[in-house]
């Protein structure tokens, strides 16, 4: 089982560049298509750890600000949309649930205000016009990052469940 882990992971990263691909090359739904592209390091986590997890977010991510035309898309999956489902399992350990949510909205913000201060140009190519202002995009995203957790843990569950309990039969 130990040496499909790498190769699980060299699948799961090309995944994850199909689809930023696709969210450069999208007419809509970019940020949906990036979001999904992060849930591959997540499942990565989940077949083979942490380790690995952290191995497919880098790989797509350096590979996905190389190669896409989109370096906003790109850089939204390496400092956000990719990353964040590689910590969450690490942050989702933590015993006191109020600490837990403490991390993932810290991360979240943390993030948040990185790209708003190095990469506003590539962000405002996102956001619609009313959330130009910090304020708004602050709470409108802690609103977004939230419900994006609660669905990618909906889907972490299912893919533990169903999908890797299919590949261990194998």
């Amino acid at each position: 089982m130990k040496a499909k882990r790498p190769a699980i992971c060299g699948v799961l990263a090309a995944l994850a560049l199909i689809f930023l691909a696709a969210a450069c090359i999208a007419p809509s739904g970019r940020l949906g298509l990036a979001a999904a592209a992060g849930l591959f390091p997540a499942f990565a986590v989940v077949a083979g750890g942490l380790k690995y997890g952290f191995l497919c977010w880098a790989a797509s991510g350096l590979l996905g600000v190389v190669l896409m035309p989109n370096k906003g898309i790109a850089l939204l999956f390496l400092t956000v949309l990719g990353l964040y489902p590689v910590l969450k399992s690490p942050m989702e350990h933590i015993k006191r649930r109020w600490t837990e949510w403490l991390c993932k909205l810290a991360f979240f913000n943390v993030a948040l205000t990185v790209l708003w201060l190095l990469f506003r140009g590539f962000l405002l190519l996102f956001l619609p016009h009313v959330l130009e202002n910090g304020v708004l995009l602050y709470i409108a995203g802690n609103i977004v990052f939230v419900t994006y957790d609660i669905g990618l843990s909906r889907l972490l569950t299912f893919y533990a469940k169903q999908v890797q309990k299919g590949l261990h039969k194998r």
